[in-house]
């Protein structure tokens, strides 16, 4: 089996998890489509995948696919607890105590009043 690295700067889950979705999009290209995954399941839930399935112009493969991914990169978001060696726990640590960068766009996004706001 073909194996890969992934060598990202990960500086949030969000950024982890969209990194992660982006791998396993390539890896998907690349070796994924060849595997299996088997389940059985009621004949009323095939009915009702197939179903919502078409109503999206998929099959139901792809359709599954992309329910599962979609809810497994959920539960990786979800995930409280990481294990980090030192140093990279050294290095997450200093990211956490330095100040934030500067972002042009969310200070006009917060310089803007809402349209809810009373007008002093």
């Amino acid at each position: 089996m073909v194996s890969k690295k992934l060598n990202v700067c990960i500086d949030n889950s969000y950024t982890l998890a969209y990194h992660l979705y982006i791998y396993c999009l390539e890896f998907e290209r690349e070796f994924m489509r060849d595997a299996a995954i088997n389940l059985r399941a009621l004949p009323e839930q095939r009915d009702l995948i197939d179903h919502a399935a078409s109503l999206l112009g998929k099959n139901r493969s792809d359709f599954m696919l992309e329910a599962s991914c979609d809810r497994a990169q959920a539960v990786v978001l979800d995930q409280v607890f990481f294990s980090l060696d030192s140093d990279k726990f050294q290095a997450f640590n200093i990211m956490l105590d330095a100040p934030p960068a500067g972002n042009l766009g969310l200070e006009r996004l917060m310089a803007i009043q809402p349209p809810w706001a009373a007008k002093a």
